[in-house]
């Protein structure tokens, strides 16, 4: 029997948590997550994700601000005598004390293909830059951000249109199929941790607001990539109020390729045109509007003014009776 202590906070991890309380062989002591925040429109105070699925499994859990400091918490831990700590986005630095207290060491379950996007915001960086594979790898800590020898890595493959969100979904599932493995492994001892190369590492920092903006003047496949990467959250102005612009479509020979048929006819569609970057230049049948871009045009296919409702590209240009020439990113006095 595997005896382990589970760190984690967000929806991303609570699919790893469950996946290790249904594996025969081992034994979940109990849970480390963020303390309990105000979340939602009501900011009620309300437990983590990870914290809700514990309880509910009448797992002991344990909170702290600072956990490196909290004296209490970390006596508790050492005399669980867990063989591994697995560490699924917990959101707290791990202290050189508590990666020596398992026998397995801390195995932490990090959501891109390392040494590349290392940091908070590892899916969302990677689609934001156009990479075409996403992955897990399975790593033990060491005192670094994500600098960690590796031991497991699996990928896939993105799809044009799949954002942040879907990717994630699909990440998560992939993190418990693979820490099952690597704990198996790690006890076998059949698995040979692998040194990561710092000269191919690069960094996903946490999201800033400004990240969030748009700047049409970029290209149609740049601005796709930071709407997906960033979802639901890009925003721009329209008719003097915020626009957030949820899905897109880049619209241009290249991206065809990757499209659906109806998108991707799109493409032969779109008038040529030498209208500023953010103008509206075509609304497409059922489809919705296309902007001009410093480079090509983009299809709006999901949106939401500020204080309405989301809606499709299409209901979005029939509800405000949009108009060829009108433009995005511009504010009025």
């Amino acid at each position: 029997m595997i005896k382990l202590i589970y760190w984690g906070t967000p929806q991303f991890a609570v699919p790893s948590l469950e996946r290790l309380l249904n594996e025969p062989g081992f034994e979940v002591l109990g849970v480390v997550t963020q303390p309990d925040k105000r979340r939602g429109r009501g900011k009620q105070v309300s437990p983590s994700p990870v914290k809700s699925v514990a309880v509910a499994a009448g797992l002991p859990v344990w909170q702290s601000q600072n956990i490196k400091k909290d004296t209490e918490i970390l006596a508790a831990l050492r005399s669980q005598a867990a063989d591994a700590f697995v560490v699924v986005a917990y959101g707290q630095i791990l202290s050189p004390e508590i990666l020596a207290m398992p026998r397995l060491g801390c195995i932490n379950s990090h959501g891109s293909l390392l040494p590349k996007y290392r940091g908070a915001a590892p899916i969302q960086w990677g689609l934001y830059h156009g990479e075409p594979m996403a992955g897990v790898t399975t790593m033990l800590m060491d005192e670094g951000m994500d600098t960690g020898d590796m031991l497991l890595q699996h990928r896939i493959e993105i799809g044009l249109l799949e954002n942040s969100l879907d990717v994630a979904i699909r990440l998560a599932d992939l993190s418990g199929e693979l820490l099952v493995k690597t704990l198996h492994q790690r006890d076998e001892k059949t698995i040979t941790p692998v040194p990561q190369d710092p000269a191919q590492a690069t960094y996903a920092p946490l999201i800033q607001k400004s990240d969030y903006h748009l700047d049409w003047s970029r290209s149609a496949i740049a601005l796709h990539n930071q709407i997906r990467g960033f979802a639901p959250n890009c925003v721009t102005q329209f008719r003097g109020a915020n626009l957030k612009i949820m899905e897109t479509a880049p619209l241009n020979a290249t991206a065809a390729k990757a499209l659906p048929e109806e998108l991707a006819a799109l493409t032969q569609a779109i008038p040529a045109t030498d209208a500023p970057p953010g103008s509206l230049v075509y609304i497409a049948p059922q489809q919705g509007p296309v902007v001009q871009t410093g480079e090509g045009g983009l299809l709006l296919r999901s949106l939401q003014m500020a204080g309405k409702r989301r809606q499709s590209g299409w209901d979005f240009a029939n509800g405000l009776r949009l108009s060829v020439g009108e433009r995005l990113g511009e504010t009025t006095a």
